[in-house]
């Protein structure tokens, strides 16, 4: 289906800044269907190149012929209500004149609410109309379209709920809603359910609604909050001795559009402020309340969990370099070149992983940029490459971002094949290593995403009856259990073009979580 987006562009002459005023009007109209208990739909002229061609023998349109017709661009149903139009009617196309309120609306840029109910779907359908303002431009018209057939004798809560739409409906049509330079709201803000105070101009209560009330009590504030000044008696819950945010009063006295939170007695709630500004006059607010505490508690708890994790990811990492650095003590005190080697590969081994959890220290997410390791494992390689060998390797193509689980088995076995390389394949010689990165992550099922990585080396070649199935090399048995056995990939050892050696590692990438490479 074509976005809003798509809709305007295509379909019509709004410019980029009438756009995105739609946008910002789309992302907030929730609020204006669940105060009407009403659908809305989002018409715009359509460009004269799409005109419809007129029926045959069909009436002219008696209005405005620069208008051709009219589409729906976007819809919203109410949450409070039964919904006029159980169908979906984006991408809606009208000749002009079959929408007569709309017509009227856009021609006069006044709200049309003339007519009597429509019973085209089988239910009596109040429609209205409401056109969209910026500036001195009209950009739309809203049709407001309400389901009559459960209609009885409102109470005070939806009293107040009308007379705040027709408030919100008012500045619309007057262009000052959504309030200019305003972000487009596209968080979880508080909804006309999660509570709803209407303030007057002093910011005093006029009406607040049941849930509303609650929140406030559960703040600490028992009494009723109809009379008082909500932002006296929110600073007063929320006094903790500590300076409070300058601007808490000017929002919650209905002066400024905001969204703030407030904390007492262990709750926290989310307050939305919107100012009510008809003809150029501030008549009031609309304040919509929601109890966040469990959420925010959760976020909480969650930012201390990952504080914990990457504490125990540096702690790991410090004790595997106290290893390492035991490790190599001890083989400068043995006298065996064997024993010697061996506490050698134990450190390369010990310091490949303590690299991964070093990294994971400083991530939030256990997401790891693989690159970064690879060129640390690399340098550590040549490091500890013999002065005869004269080899630096190199890492050409892009890793990406990997998860943890596959980081670290894949570390470890990079380590060992480049030990491995450098070892048997380029010993006592000149010659090139070089790690390269080949990965998909287009493809159409999990299966098809994998990391390709070729080490590759132009020494010596590999044995004639070479097999690493049957080799008895630790290095390499460690190799095999980590990518085939742990990360269920492929390996192939295979000679090189134009002489060396290739080892293949063919990971998947659905066993983690795909993530995009890195540019």
């Amino acid at each position: 289906m074509p976005t809003l987006t798509d809709l305007v562009r295509d379909q019509s002459d709004l410019s980029r800044e009438d756009l995105e005023w739609l946008q910002a009007l789309v992302s907030d109209w929730q609020l204006l269907a669940d105060l009407s208990f009403a659908d809305l739909l989002l018409w715009v002229p359509l460009r004269s190149a799409d005109a419809l061609p007129a029926d045959r023998g069909a009436r002219a349109p008696a209005v405005d012929e620069a208008v051709p017709g009219w589409m729906a661009i976007a819809q919203m149903r109410p949450t409070t209500g039964p919904t006029a139009y159980p169908e979906d009617l984006v991408g809606k196309v009208v000749r002009t004149g079959r929408r007569g309120l709309i017509d009227v609306a856009w021609r006069e840029g006044r709200i049309v609410r003339e007519g009597d109910p429509e019973w085209g779907s089988g239910i009596p359908v109040r429609e209205e109309s409401i056109p969209v303002r910026r500036g001195d431009k009209i950009l739309g018209v809203i049709q407001r379209s309400t389901n009559l057939s459960s209609a009885r004798t409102p109470s005070r809560l939806e009293l107040t709920y009308l007379q705040s739409a027709s408030d919100l409906a008012t500045m619309i049509c007057e262009g000052t809603f959504p309030a200019p330079g305003e972000e487009p709201n596209m968080v979880r803000s508080p909804r006309v359910g999660d509570g709803l105070m209407r303030l007057d101009r002093s910011g005093r209560v006029t009406y607040a609604s049941p849930n509303a009330q609650s929140a406030y009590r559960r703040l600490g504030y028992p009494a009723d909050l109809v009379g008082e000044s909500l932002g006296r008696i929110t600073a007063e819950l929320c006094d903790t001795g500590e300076p409070l945010e300058e601007a808490l009063s000017v929002v919650l006295s209905g002066r400024a559009p905001r969204e703030v939170e407030v904390e007492s007695r262990g709750s926290i709630m989310q307050l939305r402020t919107i100012p009510l500004v008809v003809g150029g006059t501030r008549i009031g607010a609309v304040v919509l309340c929601r109890d966040v505490t469990e959420l925010r508690w959760r976020d909480r708890e969650l930012l201390t969990k990952d504080a914990t994790i990457r504490e125990i990811h540096h702690r790991v990492k410090n004790n595997l370099q106290t290893v390492a650095a035991l490790l190599r003590l001890q083989a400068r005190r043995l006298q065996i070149p064997e024993g010697r080697a061996a506490l050698d590969e134990a450190v390369r081994r010990v310091g490949s992983i303590a690299i991964v959890h070093e990294t994971l220290s400083h991530t939030p997410d256990e997401l790891i940029d693989f690159d970064d390791i690879v060129d640390r494992v690399i340098a550590m390689a040549g490091e500890v490459s013999t002065p005869e060998t004269k080899v630096t390797p190199k890492r050409t193509g892009s890793f990406g971002v990997l998860p943890a689980e596959i980081a670290t088995p894949l570390a470890m076995a990079l380590t060992e094949l480049l030990q491995n390389a450098l070892e048997h394949g380029l010993a006592n010689r000149f010659g090139t290593l070089e790690v390269a990165a080949h990965r998909h992550d287009q493809g159409e099922s999990p299966a098809d995403r994998r990391l390709v990585t070729v080490v590759a080396d132009d020494g010596v070649g590999l044995p004639d009856d070479f097999d690493v199935e049957s080799s008895n090399s630790l290095g390499l048995q460690i190799v095999r259990t980590l990518i085939v056995g742990e990360l269920g990939g492929r390996l192939d050892f295979r000679p090189r073009s134009g002489g060396g050696t290739e080892v293949v590692v063919d990971v998947p990438l659905e066993n983690g979580r795909p993530h995009p490479s890195r540019p």
